[in-house]
């Protein structure tokens, strides 16, 4: 037996993408993938609604 040299389920999300978002109210970053976009996301500080159309791509 081997031992992978990933976690399981690698496959399913490897081509992921990160987005930072900043909420428009407090200004707090919010990390968002690119499976996330159909749910609502709101800031973990203050609980403003962030509109993710306004997140950049982390490189």
């Amino acid at each position: 037996m081997s031992t992978p040299k990933h976690c399981p389920g690698f496959e399913a999300n490897k081509n992921l993408k990160a987005f930072v978002c900043k909420c428009p109210n407090c200004k707090t970053e919010k990390e968002i993938f690119s499976d996330e976009f159909d749910r609502e996301h709101t800031c973990p500080k203050c609980g403003e609604k962030i509109d993710f159309s306004k997140c950049t791509i982390e490189t």
